[in-house]
């Protein structure tokens, strides 16, 4: 059986930062709305802070949570220890990597796409991620500027897929 497709379903602040204190440190509606409509219907695969900071089972998806702890489960989680295991727990199911930075780490390899809401601020924040458009893994394919509002930052959405060897 052929693995299913996986996407890592990434934002990033232009600094790098993707995360502060367990939680996304900025809040964008249309990049919430567009995550939703990204992962519908797929399998998340995520660490357990990532996991933490959900504000509970998003409806749609299935969840699994990627973690060291063989005593840790959670009523409507699938548990994975390591990235095979994982990938064999989605079955058929297409992939959505959403976080943390580890796990995007470990997906990145072996991910078909990517898609990217940049923010275009400077963020503070204590996780970060290198940007990957500067691998020559990864050619984008689509990118949309969406103009900052009152509440908002200008952010811009992109779509990376994998660069032909």
């Amino acid at each position: 059986m052929a693995r299913p497709p996986i996407t890592i379903v990434l934002a990033r602040a232009i600094n790098g930062v993707i995360g502060k204190d367990n939680r996304l440190p900025w809040h964008i509606p249309g990049d919430l709305k567009r995550f939703k409509a990204l992962t519908m219907g797929s399998a998340m695969i995520m660490g357990r802070k990532t996991f933490d900071s959900l504000p509970g089972i998003l409806p749609g998806r299935r969840h699994i949570v990627m973690t060291r702890d063989h005593d840790w489960q959670v009523e409507g989680v699938e548990v994975a220890y390591d990235v095979d295991s994982a990938i064999k727990t989605a079955g058929s199911t297409p992939i959505s990597v959403i976080g943390g930075a580890a796990i995007f780490g470990l997906f990145e390899p072996l991910a078909d796409k990517i898609e990217l809401t940049e923010v275009i601020a400077e963020v503070d924040g204590d996780v970060t991620m290198p940007d990957l458009r500067s691998s020559e893994r990864w050619r984008e394919v689509a990118s949309e500027d969406h103009m900052p509002t009152a509440g908002t930052p200008a952010w811009r959405t992109v779509t990376l897929v994998k660069a032909k060897a």
